[in-house]
């Protein structure tokens, strides 16, 4: 595979599948079981062109979700780091 892109980093990319999250006029979408490759150090994903395509497409032909989960907002409150 390809060694990892982010500086410093001496990571080489690995085959897997992720759950990618994208975000839809507002609406979150988790399409699951995509191929990436990724850092097993660092942890940055590259999804190839045919990938990226290919949700692209998707994402145009939505029917029902195959599952549904909950969703939660972090508290004004919390300050980031």
């Amino acid at each position: 595979m390809k060694r990892c892109s982010i500086k410093g980093c001496p990571g080489e990319y690995e085959s897997k599948t992720i759950s990618h999250l994208v975000n839809r006029e507002g609406k979150a979408i988790i399409i699951e079981n995509v191929p990436a490759a990724v850092c097993p150090i660092c942890g940055d994903t590259l999804l190839s062109l045919d990938t990226v395509e290919a949700i692209e497409k998707m994402l145009l032909s939505l029917g029902e979700p195959d599952h549904t989960v909950p969703v939660y907002e972090m508290p004004v409150k919390v300050k980031a780091a």
